[in-house]
């Protein structure tokens, strides 16, 4: 997600997630948003861990660690507040191993494919 807006625009687009947050921070004045964002998936299971019991929704994109990190989908599956799986791209119409979520399961819900409109979905279906 630090990358977006760089790297592989004809997949992800032009716009970075910060840009895109400010927009969605001005749609939505009376939810109080927050963002994190780690390569690191220990400090994803950690921020999942600190918030997951605290908070109305969580929007995860997990990136590639969505088919490869049975951690974070047990940090999923450990906490308490719903989390929708988000993802930019559709990760149907991608490489097989991209077809399986980890996360999946413990999730509320998941949306693939609709760009960063898809975080606003999201938003909307935990409102």
């Amino acid at each position: 997600m630090n990358l977006l807006g760089k790297r592989e625009v004809e997949i992800y687009g032009t716009q970075s997630f910060e840009e895109y947050f400010k927009t969605l921070q001005a749609k939505y004045p009376s939810i109080e948003l927050s963002y994190f964002q780690s390569n690191v998936e220990g400090e994803l299971i950690n921020k999942l861990h600190e918030i997951g019991f605290s908070t109305d929704g969580i929007i995860l994109n997990a990136g590639a660690y969505t088919h490869t990190s049975i951690a974070i989908a047990d940090a999923v599956a450990g906490i308490k507040t719903p989390v929708i799986e988000v993802h930019i791209s559709n990760i149907f119409t991608r490489e097989d191993y991209r077809h399986v979520s980890y996360l999946g399961k413990h999730c509320k819900g998941s949306i693939s494919g609709f760009g960063l409109k898809g975080y606003e979905m999201a938003l909307e279906s935990l409102k």
